[in-house]
């Protein structure tokens, strides 16, 4: 006979408003087995824990059971702190009566007697637990961080300050993701590039990281602390070992084509730096519109380079890595030109995105920092900035607010004014949202002191009229209907997870949020953590941010990747499944049934294996066999019955 304890917290009003905690004390009582019941306001506080930990001592359990919140909330706690009682941790179980139960029923005697359910169940299940230790595994001491904008570049530093390898990948041929292309930054207007060029320099020549350019994630396995990566490094088809950055080849290359970086606003050759500031400052040649890869002339950049340079030879090449953690920084992108039809956008030239705009801010940008019309190169007189393009609109599937776009839109709207001093800007918006330092005093200013209107309104028709685009809408503040003529309509679009991001998230096996962006395992208590451990998750790949939550993030994933490499090995929970050999016919369903590859059919004895380390204890694997030879620890088919029994009692 195993003496169990139960314990059943009140959690505030959010369980103990809703059942009757000192009948299920009374009832649990009753239970084969339980040797001692207690309920207490908040056991996850410090009062709280000490009355479990002095019952374990006193009452001499074996076993315990808390009647809570959700495992995911304080499993680890409870079963680090019966561990410290002398108990095996793996004999602590937690009945979730909060959101199985009082979250999701009103109050009365249904709810009740559905929580005696769940806590009779769990203590059934304690009753046949055993005593398990924790599955060791080595460690590879080595970070791959995707993505290097402004969170893979902070989560980079980081990890190499502390004095472990950082692999960092990017799929661009420069470092900075979408703040490379910023002008200036709200609230302080500090210059993007200002606050980026330390930090690309300091990465481009820190001992402790290894930069892939042009490189893209192709395939991942093993396990927290034991990721094996291939890499896919595509063909720059110039030497950057051997290029010293002259800028001859750009120069003389005859070929133009719409410049990526400057969103479309400019042009750029085949072969080319993507802007002054890039780092590493170093050309790559656009395979699709050079000559010579195409059709085999020109040739001229391979002709004047000093330092033979150029390779036409050059191939995509495939690298493997071992590391033990992963962080996806991927960042965002903008909605496009295909949602946006209602606003002529990518159809009227005159009809621009914020990064658009951020470039003709930029010093270094198309116009050499001037704004002017993409139409016409003149200096608009009139600008409509509208918010919330695609953002908070269900129709179009995006219902969420992107967060940035007023603070942005505001930003834009006093650049404007500072360099057009007679130019007017207006903002359509439905709502004002400035929830950080400085931010409320940044839209008060641009106001009162820049002039800038606002409108409360969507813009119901935009459409070119001669050479200017005719803006029509209405302020719902003062009920009027509003019409200008403008020279410039500047659209704040609907941040949009980047490009590719399912396809890694397949790739990493995590989830994404029904928007597509990468899913966090707790929003809350796991905020940058995703369902597979030793995968983190920085900036806005998990969600729409702005730079100081993006820097505050990577610092929090960096942090995490420098926790799991603090120890010579890692621990592993030994919930996992494990092969009843006579059963098992080697059918291999339970392998395709696996999500993380931890089972394969042995070649020689022709019965299912598992690999521990990779075993998460999904139990997807369980349900598929159809020969009861896959079983779990701790979650024996003998523990199932006794718990349904207990329930149907």
């Amino acid at each position: 006979m195993k003496r169990i304890g139960v314990f059943i917290c009140g959690c505030g009003k959010n369980i103990a408003g809703t059942v009757d905690i000192d009948w299920l004390v009374e009832k649990s009582q009753e239970k084969k087995e339980v040797v001692y019941a207690e309920n207490y306001q908040y056991l996850c506080s410090e009062p709280g824990q000490k009355i479990i930990y002095d019952a374990i001592l006193d009452k001499e359990l074996e076993g315990v059971v808390i009647a809570a919140c959700s495992p995911n909330m304080h499993q680890e706690t409870f079963r680090g702190l019966v561990n410290t009682a002398g108990m095996n941790p793996y004999q602590c179980e937690i009945a979730n009566i909060r959101e199985q139960c009082s979250w999701v029923h009103p109050a009365g005697e249904l709810a009740t007697g559905k929580a005696l359910d769940i806590i009779s169940s769990q203590v059934a299940k304690v009753r046949r637990d055993k005593d398990l230790q924790e599955i060791k595994a080595s460690l590879t001491k080595k970070a791959l961080v995707i993505g290097a904008g402004i969170s893979g570049i902070q989560t980079a530093l980081e990890i190499a300050e502390s004095g472990h390898e950082v692999i960092l990948l990017e799929r661009n041929s420069y470092l900075g993701g979408h703040m490379a292309q910023l002008s200036e930054t709200f609230p302080t207007l500090d210059c993007s590039q200002c606050i980026m060029t330390p930090k690309t320099a300091e990465i481009s020549r820190h001992p402790k990281i290894r930069l892939l350019m042009n490189s893209e994630l192709e395939e991942i396995s093993g396990y927290v602390g034991n990721f094996t990566v291939k890499v896919k490094e595509k063909a720059t088809y110039v030497d950057w070992d051997k290029c010293t950055g002259c800028g001859d080849c750009q120069e003389k290359c005859p070929t133009e084509v719409k410049s990526d970086f400057e969103r479309g606003l400019a042009k750029e050759k085949a072969i080319s730096v993507p802007f002054p500031q890039a780092v590493p400052n170093k050309p790559t040649i656009k395979a699709a519109a050079c000559r010579y890869l195409q059709e085999e002339k020109c040739g001229v950049c391979q002709q004047i380079c000093p330092t033979e340079a150029i390779d036409f030879q050059d191939q995509d090449e495939i690298i493997e890595l071992e590391v033990g953690a992963v962080v996806a920084a991927t960042g965002y992108d903008l909605l496009g030109q295909d949602k946006l039809s209602e606003y002529g956008y990518g159809e009227v030239p005159d009809v621009i995105d914020g990064l658009q705009f951020e470039r003709l801010l930029s010093a270094s940008g198309p116009t050499g920092g001037e704004v002017r019309r993409p139409s016409d190169g003149k200096v608009p007189e009139e600008v409509v900035f509208i918010q919330c393009v695609g953002s908070r609109d269900e129709e179009k599937g995006y219902p969420y607010c992107s967060r940035i776009c007023c603070m942005y839109t505001a930003k834009h709207a006093k650049l404007y004014q500072h360099q057009v001093e007679d130019g007017q800007a207006y903002v359509f918006y439905m709502d004002i949202r400035a929830g950080g330092k400085g931010y409320e005093e940044f839209i008060q200013e641009g106001i009162q002191q820049e002039g800038t209107r606002y409108f409360r309104g969507r813009v119901s028709r935009l459409f070119r009229e001669r050479e200017q685009v005719k803006v029509l809408g209405v302020d719902t503040l003062s009920d009027e209907q509003i019409e200008i003529d403008a020279d410039l309509v500047v659209l704040a679009c609907a941040i949009v997870p980047n490009s590719g991001v399912k396809e890694l998230a397949q790739k990493l096996k995590i989830g994404t949020d029904e928007h597509g962006f990468l899913n966090e395992a707790h929003p809350k208590l796991k905020p940058v953590e995703s369902l597979t451990r030793g995968i983190y998750l920085a900036g806005a790949a998990q969600a729409p941010k702005d730079i100081p939550d993006t820097v505050s993030q990577a610092g929090f994933a960096a942090s995490k990747v420098k926790s799991l490499f603090s120890g010579d090995e890692l621990a592993h929970s030994p919930t996992v499944v494990y092969v009843e050999e006579d059963l098992c016919t080697g059918c291999g369903q339970c392998v395709e049934a696996c999500v993380y590859e931890a089972r394969e059919i042995s070649s020689r004895q022709k019965v299912a294996k598992v690999q521990e380390v990779l075993c998460e204890g999904c139990g997807a694997c369980v349900a598929a066999c159809p020969n009861g030879a896959t079983r779990q620890h701790n979650l024996e088919p003998g523990q199932f019955m006794d718990m349904i029994d207990e329930v149907l009692e």
